[in-house]
């Protein structure tokens, strides 16, 4: 076979990708999650091994990925990885960051039902054929059903947290202009930023979700405007969260003296990530906080 053919229909031989031996990890994985969630159900339903079944469902899942991307990344400074794993981690990152706005448009999309058409049609009936009497199609609404509530405004801890986002951006890419330019410094000085300025913005929220329930009413049980809330805003701060030990763990690695100009792909899949949550905080603050 000649280096033309090869170059017009790839065809991979040995040693052009590396497959990895048979591994454990992903068979403890789905009884992990399947504990954590079975434990979650017995949970609410007043059940009290379900706490454990959680603990326990989240411990073996902290276990497997500290051990499966530990492997990963030996074999990634083993020199074992090539192109071609290369080109399969970043196609693999992108459908996964695409499932990540699916999940999203899924929440925003859920908000926009309620607010153009849900509320629209129950306040749209006669006073003598409405099913509810005395409701209006009023944004914020707790629904004809919901507790009573004090929306949260757009331009304290919300407007804040917005700066903070955005500055971490600039930091992460920042650390990445460093990494490309061989500063090692830069990398991990901007990545150290940028953690830290997670960990505030997920500060903040925490006043701010204590500020909701103990001063203003916004709980879960206020109805459609305090579910989709706290839906949105909540499963952004989880991925804030992960997102940020995703870059502790990247921290970790350039101390140790990984990554280099031309090997860095766990930085940039997890800088993507970043970016990722930060064009969502936008969105988010605009249609749940703002308008």
């Amino acid at each position: 076979m000649t280096d033309h053919t090869l170059t017009a229909a790839p065809v991979l031989s040995r040693g052009q990708y590396y497959v990895p031996h048979a591994s454990r990890y992903s068979t403890l994985l789905s009884f992990a999650i399947f504990a954590l969630a079975a434990g979650f159900i017995l949970r609410i339903n007043n059940m009290p091994s379900g706490v454990w079944a959680m603990y326990a469902g989240a411990a073996a899942i902290l276990y497997v990925l500290i051990g499966w991307f530990g492997e990963v990344i030996g074999e990634n400074v083993g020199g074992k990885y090539t192109h071609w794993e290369d080109r399969s981690y970043r196609i693999g990152m992108v459908w996964f960051i695409f499932s990540e706005v699916m999940f999203f448009a899924c929440l925003f999309g859920g908000l926009y039902y309620v607010r153009r058409i849900a509320l629209p049609e129950l306040g749209g009936y006669e006073a003598d054929l409405s099913p509810y009497t005395g409701f209006a199609n009023v944004w914020p609404s707790s629904g004809p059903l919901g507790d009573q509530f004090t929306p949260m405004g757009a331009w304290g801890i919300p407007a804040i947290n917005t700066l903070l986002l955005l500055t971490s951006g600039v930091t992460l890419t920042w650390a990445h202009h460093g990494l490309l330019k061989g500063k090692r410094a830069h990398l991990n000085i901007g990545l150290a930023l940028t953690i830290a300025l997670g960990a505030v913005f997920m500060g903040f929220q925490v006043v701010e979700y204590m500020h909701a329930y103990q001063e203003l009413g916004l709980t879960l049980g206020a109805g459609v405007y305090g579910a989709t809330f706290f839906m949105l805003t909540g499963f952004h701060g989880m991925h804030v969260t992960l997102g940020a030990i995703m870059l502790t763990v990247c921290l970790g690695r350039s101390l140790k003296g990984h990554f280099s100009p031309d090997n860095h792909f766990a930085f940039e899949a997890v800088a993507w990530y970043w970016h990722f949550v930060d064009v969502v905080w936008l969105i988010l603050f605009v249609f749940v906080y703002w308008l």
